[in-house]
């Protein structure tokens, strides 16, 4: 049962959901009253076979792909049926979408010229019906299209992929961004203050013996130093529940992307680099910002610049959507961002210009 189902997630159901439309191809030989009817339904049977060792077998793909297209080539050219060439138009093109683009124009020019010597022969032997039948919108602009069409839409789908991919890898690097971070703070003051508690602890164990009134001196040093780094360790705990500016601009950027927003940002490598309770401060103003524009702006671009100049830094978020529904105080979380700025003693300012609204932050590094 088990490798059944296996064997069904592994079938290519994108590719196969095409041959529902087989049947109507079919319809055009039925009921089959000569013996070219019959050998055009064998040749749908072959097609059939060689459709579906196209899909999986990608080391014949050399043979069975030109096959394929000559047996819906024939259709075309002997039978006037410009239906069965979409077949190989759809599947074809979005395999060789993943390959170099010189195939996909070997492909095209062999499927122009099956499609054209099949119109030709249309007109020629049936001038007038030939004629009424190629001006049909599916019988042959769809034909024509489909190749492109099908390119295009692989294509959009692959880029997709690759973006989806490109974002958890990024998600990925923050993770151990946030680990190095941490190894880095932990390293840097427990390391030390732990080694500071061992020489002192030595030294009272030696003072016990040659000074004892000296001991209870130490001993309250090495309580302070365990309470600092009690301290320090709630928090970095503490600091883990922040968001940094990558984390949040890697989420921020999805939540404008549903909503059909662009997102730019200048100097963001920097950015990433600034002290935490600063990142801490400017990501909670992004969140805010991002969320009305959403919400309220109707934009669809959206600007943020981040620049450092000595110790102060400096958050810029402009939208370019409209910009009265914004601008008023005490509204749509303006006053969740004046607060989180005012805590860290820095400036925040709103307003509306030519281009929409603008989100200004100051922070200075003490």
């Amino acid at each position: 049962m088990r490798s059944f189902k296996e064997t069904l997630k592994k079938i290519k159901w994108e590719t196969y959901i095409w041959l529902m439309y087989l049947p109507f191809s079919a319809a055009f030989y039925l009921p089959a009253r000569s013996w070219t009817d019959y050998f055009w339904l064998m040749m749908m049977g072959a097609f059939l076979i060689v459709y579906i060792l196209v899909t999986e077998v990608p080391k014949w793909r050399r043979v069975t792909i030109p096959l394929e297209l000559l047996i819906t080539g024939s259709f075309a050219v002997l039978s006037f049926n410009f239906y069965m060439i979409i077949f190989t138009a759809w599947q074809v093109a979005f395999i060789l979408s993943t390959m170099p683009r010189r195939y996909f124009g070997w492909f095209l020019i062999s499927y122009y010229v099956f499609l054209g010597l099949g119109i030709i022969r249309s007109v020629q032997t049936n001038p007038i019906a030939g004629v009424e039948y190629t001006i049909n919108a599916l019988g042959l602009i769809f034909p024509v299209l489909s190749p492109i069409m099908s390119y295009g839409f692989a294509r959009s789908v692959q880029i997709r992929k690759q973006m989806s991919q490109n974002n958890r890898r990024l998600e990925n690097l923050i993770r151990r961004g946030e680990r190095d971070r941490i190894a880095r703070d932990l390293h840097d003051t427990l390391g030390q203050s732990f080694s500071m508690i061992t020489v002192k602890t030595e030294l009272a164990q030696k003072l016990l013996e040659k000074a004892p009134e000296r001991v209870p001196d130490e001993l309250r040093d090495i309580a302070k130093t365990s309470r600092a780094n009690l301290q320090l360790v709630r928090q970095i705990v503490a600091d883990l529940h922040q968001q940094t500016l990558s984390k949040v601009l890697l989420e921020q950027g999805k939540n404008l992307a549903q909503a059909r927003i662009f997102m730019f940002t200048e100097h963001e490598e920097a950015a990433s680099k600034w002290p935490t309770e600063v990142q801490n401060c400017i990501a909670a103003v992004i969140v805010e910002a991002v969320t009305n524009v959403i919400r309220h702006s109707r934009a669809s671009q959206v600007w943020i610049k981040f620049n450092q100049v000595g110790e102060n830094y400096h958050l810029e978020v402009q939208d370019n959507g409209h910009a009265k529904r914004l601008t008023r105080e005490n509204a749509n979380g303006i006053t969740g961002m004046l607060q989180r700025v005012r805590e860290q003693n820095g400036e925040f300012q709103i307003s509306s210009n030519s281009i929409g609204t603008l989100v200004q932050v100051h922070l200075s590094k003490e």
